[in-house]
């Protein structure tokens, strides 16, 4: 081994931390990827080994679960789940204390990162509802899917990256209930404290919906209650439709009965048409309701394995479109554009609630349902000033819901068998978490859960390109011997003493993963951690469990860990409100965890 490689890697990794400080703005995928080459090209490593991370199978499971969670939202099975939970509250300690037992239990055995994704949305819906800003429950989202993470193998990225590596290394794999020895204690306490300490530590942020509320562009939209919709048999506040922020449910028109003004305890029934005024993002959630859909115009395509090819469109009328003068129900859209109105919108004048005979004019702004390649068809078009499509509009595939959910279930109980499956002989190929989450996300595109242009954009190339780096930035470390060096100067400068050495790499762990990334610090200090134990004559156990921890509770910084960035720009959060509730929660963690660890796992 040359004697200038361990300096090589050293330096390198070095780079690497302070270029992501200094620059903040710089792409942590290249960063990591242009040191890995660097050390290659040096000969620090050989490409084979660069490139080992790319094949790990912590980062191909992490790859598969984004699929799968991406086909659990598009067929509305996570809506499903957050009705049922956050449903029945009525205000937001309510709402807190649903999700607290809920978020936990469920970040153990989904990856946390896919689990926030896919609450996020549910809770933001519930907070406009009630009129509460998302601000006061993003936060602790976030913060009880890391520590219910650290429960199993399976909730959080950062274990199977430190299991993969414990496979190289040819030492004991964690088990999959092994950290919660320690770990479901951390959580049962940090719950505890985002309980709390939380509404007293949380900003209120005002809602988005009402700081535009002096630009909003109010739609009259009408919606037909149909038979097998949830909403029937349900009071107007029971369904949360009563006063919603953004939108405004107007009238009830029954069997040619106007019910208004309408009172939170009007119940609805099948066939009932429900007249709202509202902004955009309220009519798209309106619609995502399963049974709830407008009538304005009865070309609009309902049936859910039809409605996957079609989407939601902005348009403005020009003085020369060929709709001048025609409604809404005389399918004129069906005939020119094969589209379907679903809202309009005219500046200055009060519609009448019967859209569907509303007479088009220029300057009228309708809102569409239309193929996938309208947009691009008529985008220039002279019929209309504008054509734009509306976020978050694509249609869900609620029909593959039980499929979906069965999947979803498989997969769980498949990763927890892996832990008891033998490695070799018949069942060997059915014991990777790799293996079984490709297999369950293949099936997922197969049944048509997800499309497969879809899964492709669900896959976080810049995370699993990050931590394939930070992988071979580790291996580079250890092989040039610079991860032995750091050890012996730590145990040199510490002391022999396991306690004393345990809280430094602890605390070194932690401070480094919230100013880089869980899985790249992961990667990169596990190796250390073994040297050190192995300088001091330890068992590495203790030190490894360390790491995993401190790497994976991170509170104090919104880019210590992906959830934490996630509802950031959803929940208008800044950097001091990180640091406001995260470090005080840190503290109780850090505390907890150096408490436990020696006593579940000793030194020797």
């Amino acid at each position: 081994m040359d004697a200038l490689h361990p300096h090589i890697a050293f330096t390198v990794t070095l780079l690497v931390f302070a270029v992501l400080q200094v620059r903040r703005g710089t792409a942590t995928d290249v960063l990591f990827l242009g040191g890995l080459m660097v050390v290659t090209l040096c000969g620090v490593i050989s490409p084979q080994e660069a490139l080992n991370g790319f094949a790990n199978p912590a980062v191909l499971t992490i790859a598969a679960l984004l699929i799968v969670a991406a086909a659990l939202r598009s067929c509305g099975v996570l809506d499903r789940v957050g009705n049922r939970l956050l449903g029945g509250a009525e205000n937001e300690r309510g709402a807190l204390l649903r999700l607290i037992p809920a978020v936990i239990a469920s970040s153990a055995f989904t990856l946390n990162t896919a689990l926030v994704a896919m609450l996020m949305p549910v809770v933001i819906d519930w907070c406009r509802r009630r009129n509460i800003s998302p601000a006061r429950l993003l936060m602790p989202l976030s913060y009880l899917a890391i520590l219910g993470g650290v429960c199993t193998l399976i909730g959080t990225s950062t274990t199977l990256i430190v299991s993969g590596i414990l496979r190289r290394e040819g030492l004991a794999l964690l088990s999959l209930f092994e950290l919660g020895y320690v770990g479901l204690p951390v959580a049962v306490i940090g719950a505890a404290f985002v309980a709390l300490a939380g509404p007293r530590l949380l900003p209120r942020r005002t809602d988005i919906v009402e700081e535009l509320s002096e630009t909003r562009r109010d739609y009259l939209v009408e919606m037909l209650v149909r038979p097998e919709c949830p909403l029937v048999g349900q009071t107007v506040k029971q369904a949360g439709l009563r006063q919603l922020p953004g939108l405004f449910l107007i009238e009830i028109d029954r069997a040619g009965e106007t019910i208004t003004p309408v009172t939170p305890h009007d119940t609805l029934q099948a066939d009932d048409r429900l007249v709202f005024t509202g902004l955009v993002h309220t009519i798209v959630d309106l619609e995502k309701i399963p049974g709830l859909v407008p009538a304005a115009d009865m070309n609009y395509e309902f049936r859910p394995q039809r409605r996957t090819g079609r989407r939601l469109v902005e348009v403005v009328l020009s003085r020369t479109s060929p709709l001048i003068g025609t409604t809404a129900r005389e399918g004129s859209f069906r005939r020119h554009y094969n589209a379907a109105v679903v809202a309009v919108h005219r500046n200055g004048e009060r519609l009448s609630t019967k859209i569907g005979d509303v007479r088009f004019q220029p300057g009228d702004t309708l809102l569409l349902q239309t193929r996938q390649d309208f947009v691009a068809a008529y985008r220039n078009s002279r019929d209309f000033y504008l054509v734009s499509d509306v976020e978050g509009s694509e249609p869900r595939r609620d029909h593959k819901w039980p499929v979906a959910a069965a999947m979803a279930l498989l997969l769980i109980a498949w990763l927890i068998a892996t832990s008891f499956l033998p490695r070799s002989g018949i069942f060997g190929g059915f014991a990777s978490t790799a293996t079984a989450a490709i297999t369950v996300a293949a099936a997922m595109i197969v049944t048509r859960c997800i499309r497969a242009a879809d899964a492709r954009s669900a896959l976080d190339l810049q995370t699993l390109l990050t931590i394939a780096g930070a992988l071979g930035l580790g291996a580079a470390l250890d092989k040039s011997g610079a991860a032995v060096a750091i050890a012996r100067s730590l145990v040199k400068l510490v002391g022999n003493h396991p306690y004393l050495l345990l809280a430094v790499l602890y605390l070194l762990t932690q401070v480094f993963t919230e100013m880089i990334t869980n899985n790249a610090v992961a990667a990169m200090l596990v190796p250390i951690a073994l040297r050190v134990a192995e300088a001091g004559g330890y068992d590495p156990r203790p030190f490894v469990i360390a790491i995993t921890l401190a790497a994976s509770l991170s509170f104090i910084t919104p880019i210590g860990y992906q959830t934490n960035l996630m509802v950031m720009g959803p929940g208008g959060y800044r950097t001091p409100d990180y640091l406001r509730f995260g470090l005080p929660l840190a503290a109780t963690t850090t505390i907890t965890a150096l408490l436990l660890i020696p006593r579940i796992w000793p030194f020797g």
